[in-house]
């Protein structure tokens, strides 16, 4: 069976969501082998065999997580140079999608970024031009390089073996051009990072001011969601902007998005319109964000988010 080559998205050997649902994704495409970087391998390879990895590539060396995503670029193309893998798979995130295009010119092969869905003869999914196109695109030359949207496989556990590999790299100066002189740790809620979260409930303009969004996120922390907003709320000052989901913001695609109070424009839709399942409560009915609904309500939000958030609770109980 081929070989397909994962590179693990952790924090200090915490192993992130999105892995676990690129090796999910990888058993129906080879033989799943995560590709380790950095310190903390200890915690993490019981949950890497967990869900597939017949094997577990340690890099561990300072120097790899010392600067910026070059180094990650270089070890992956020297195995893939080694191994001769079927594809590579990698999260499609800001860093994962610079380490991705800097491994197609090392390995002098194609590349494919936001990809929502991947098939047994690596053709991928992708939706282009704003979310107005949905597209399947193959990589006609080297080996496949291809970024996957987080939550676009559903993580499930198949135990393997996990034999562990330790390999290392010799940086170019090229590499070590870009050293992390200082980090900082940002504070994290209890909510899921918007980008991984399996529910998202936004908030648009529909919400009328800063303390409109207290009904979103009671709705969000009733089910265990991340918030999200629109840009119109972000510009006007209503939200942070690291919750803004759009073109512009976070693309988003989980398998429950709510959108509430916002319209729907083009800006917006691009952002999450590949979620699986899309509620809207929208008071006006002919808003074009009720294009994209599995379900819609036409109503006041305020009217209609606290009887679900309730109704919710009740459940739960």
């Amino acid at each position: 069976m081929a070989e397909i080559l994962v590179l693990v998205d952790h924090v200090d050997g915490s192993v992130k969501k999105t892995t676990l649902e690129l090796l999910t994704l990888a058993r129906s495409l080879g033989e799943p082998s995560a590709v380790f970087i950095g310190g903390g391998i200890d915690s993490a390879a019981a949950t890497l065999a967990e869900y597939g990895a017949a094997n577990i590539y340690v890099a561990d060396a300072d120097d790899l997580t010392g600067y910026v995503v070059a180094p990650k670029a270089e070890l992956l193309a020297q195995l893939v140079a080694e191994k001769s893998p079927a594809a590579v798979l990698i999260t499609s995130n800001a860093e994962g999608k610079e380490i991705a295009g800097r491994l197609a010119i090392k390995a002098n092969s194609g590349v494919i970024t936001d990809a929502v869905g991947v098939s047994a003869d690596l053709v991928a999914t992708q939706s282009i031009f704003g979310g107005s196109t949905i597209v399947q695109s193959k990589v006609a030359q080297g080996t496949p390089i291809i970024t996957v949207r987080p939550n676009s496989t559903a993580p499930e556990a198949a135990p393997a073996a996990g034999a562990r590999s330790d390999v290392s790299v010799a940086l170019s100066a090229t590499a070590t051009g870009a050293k992390i002189v200082d980090r900082v740790t940002e504070e994290k809620g209890a909510r899921p990072e918007l980008t991984e979260a399996a529910i998202v409930v936004s908030g648009g303009r529909g919400v009328g001011g800063p303390e409109g969004f207290e009904v979103i996120e009671k709705l969000a922390d009733s089910l265990g969601a991340a918030v999200g907003a629109s840009r119109a709320a972000t510009d006007a000052g209503w939200y942070p902007h690291q919750f803004q989901v759009g073109q512009t913001g976070k693309t988003v695609s989980p398998q429950l998005y709510i959108a509430n109070g916002i319209s729907g424009a083009i800006q917006h839709r691009a952002g999450m319109q590949t979620s699986k399942t899309i509620i809207v409560v929208n008071k006006d009915p002919e808003a074009p964000i009720f294009e994209l609904a599995d379900y819609g309500v036409v109503g006041d939000l305020f009217t209609v988010v606290p009887q679900l958030t309730d109704e919710i609770g009740k459940r739960k109980g």
